[in-house]
């Protein structure tokens, strides 16, 4: 359940994205956005801190090695949602929500394939899930008779490329640390990057940033805040299998928030590519047959 309400938040998020862009800068969204974040986060963290020491509760690792592995741990999985949200944010200024979706969901078909690198072995299945998602992609995103990925489709591909890698460094982390302080520390380093890039390309005014207040908040709030939150503690207590199969329904959620919210209707060629990509994603999560 908490997953599934993780897919939800995450798949709505795509219509604040999209909406936020009419009044702010992507980096003014992704900044703007982390601080609601950790406004709802750090109170969070302090009382279950306060819970926990109530009860007794001890932690399971050494406080200094907890403390480094809290560290090292939120800042490199900030970078990579940095860099994800950032890239996910210039990609549904210059395309359709449901598509963002669908290609950000292809990250779980990349997840096994970037494990090659980790010597985890990658079977045959991997690989025809691959061809799915690639034929997929192509009458998703190739619409117009040429062979070009448009600019809002390159965007999402770079995101999905990062998602992947911070679910491989959340996968290593969260067994160490503490779910929410770890969730704490991403969205302040995600903050902080914000902030800065902000700063540099884009001129903020704080007008723009009331108007978009709904979206901000709700992507702030729901969608950094509790949504990562419950990712980190998802995959903490469940099957990686069934865990990555439950989020990948983000992108179908994306699908029917656009359709439902902003009227964004997808061709029969780009809901036959969404098809192939699903089956994709659910295919690479099947688990494999164990021989006698």
């Amino acid at each position: 359940m908490i997953l599934f309400m993780a897919a939800t938040v995450w798949g709505v998020a795509f219509v604040a994205q999209s909406v936020g862009m009419d009044y702010v800068g992507p980096f003014t969204f992704v900044a703007v956005r982390n601080v609601v974040a950790l406004a709802v986060l750090v109170p969070c963290a302090v009382v279950m801190d306060s819970s926990r020491r109530k009860r007794g509760v001890q932690e399971q690792v050494h406080p200094k090695e907890n403390k480094r592995a809290l560290a090292i741990g939120g800042i490199c999985c900030g970078i990579c949602l940095f860099a994800a949200s950032t890239l996910q944010q210039f990609g549904v200024k210059y395309t359709t929500v449901g598509k963002a979706g669908f290609i950000t969901a292809m990250y779980l078909v990349l997840v096994p394939v970037f494990g090659i690198f980790l010597k985890k072995k990658t079977g045959l299945k991997v690989w025809a899930a691959v061809g799915l998602a690639s034929l997929g992609l192509y009458l998703l995103c190739i619409t117009t008779g040429d062979f070009q990925l448009q600019k809002g489709d390159l965007y999402m591909l770079g995101c999905a490329a990062i998602f992947a890698v911070h679910i491989l460094v959340v996968d290593y982390f969260s067994p160490l640390v503490d779910g929410v302080k770890l969730s704490c520390v991403q969205t302040l380093t995600n903050a902080v990057l914000g902030a800065v890039m902000m700063l540099l390309f884009e001129q903020p005014r704080l007008s723009d940033v009331l108007a978009a207040w709904l979206p901000i908040l709700y992507a702030g709030a729901l969608s950094s805040g509790v949504g990562y939150t419950f990712q980190i503690i998802g995959q903490k207590g469940m099957n990686p299998t069934a865990a990555s199969l439950i989020l990948s329904l983000e992108s179908v959620i994306s699908v029917l928030a656009g359709w439902l919210i902003l009227h964004q209707v997808l061709t029969t060629r780009e809901l036959a590519g969404c098809a192939l990509a699903f089956a994709a994603i659910i295919l690479v999560q099947l688990p494999e047959r164990v021989r006698r």
